[in-house]
């Protein structure tokens, strides 16, 4: 099947469903995202600073860029002025530069928290108290160029469905929490991030409003290898 076939079957079944979806891009290239944009994609997902700046640069402006991959402090000023949301956000550190870079841009940028839901070593995320903490300090309150709309989080790779469907739940019982606590009365604050190609069904299932999905609608990823001058 086709990029434009892959696309519309997911984009038709979430549309239905009311949950949005981000067509993630990474590691193919621009050409293969401006025929999904043709198809009537217009949220694309990047995990890398540069791959997302050089697809930004050639193809069309109303984009909606996610940055969902892990992301460090000194490579923000490089996407604040175009962004539409940041799904990663693991520390006050790196909220505090978007804020900043934001400000230069005369911007209010988007954020998610990343929240660590997997029983993995290899993700990123914050721990729940740690999210609490966050929303509950001076430094946060301080911030004025961003704005939290909403939680994201990425389940264990397991076959088991039972672990994946826990994690979920976790995930939508502590953004419940937040909301009442902290956004109430924010309706901005309402995204919850969560569910990919193996897992999406599930993910709506427990209250996902936006679901990342690469491999299935592009194919198997091209790795880029870098030499080393």
């Amino acid at each position: 099947m086709s990029i434009t076939d892959n696309l519309l079957k997911y984009k038709n079944e979430l549309d239905l469903a009311g949950v949005k979806l981000v067509a993630v891009s990474k590691n193919h290239p621009a050409d293969a995202a401006l025929q999904a944009y043709n198809a009537g994609q217009r949220i694309f997902g990047e995990n890398l600073v540069q791959e997302m700046v050089e697809k930004q640069a050639q193809l069309p402006k109303d984009i909606e860029w996610h940055l969902i991959g892990h992301l460090q402090t000194n490579k923000v000023k490089y996407i604040a002025p175009f962004v539409k949301l940041i799904e990663s956000v693991d520390s006050i550190k790196l909220l505090k530069e978007i804020d900043k870079q934001a400000a230069k841009n005369n911007r209010v940028i988007d954020c998610l928290l990343q929240i660590y839901i997997a029983d993995e070593d290899t993700k990123f995320g914050l721990g729940y108290d740690e999210a609490i903490e966050l929303l509950r300090s001076e430094e946060f309150a301080a911030l004025k160029n961003i704005r939290i709309v909403g939680l994201m989080g990425i389940a264990t790779n397991t076959a088991s469905e039972l672990q994946t469907k826990a994690e979920f739940q976790e995930l939508k019982v502590l953004f419940d929490g937040i909301k009442l606590s902290f956004f109430r009365k924010e309706d901005s604050f309402k995204e919850i991030s969560m569910g990919m190609s193996a897992d999406y069904k599930l993910a709506i299932a427990e209250g996902s409003t936006m679901v990342r999905i690469g491999s299935s609608i592009f194919g198997k990823r091209v790795i880029k290898h870098w030499k080393e001058d």
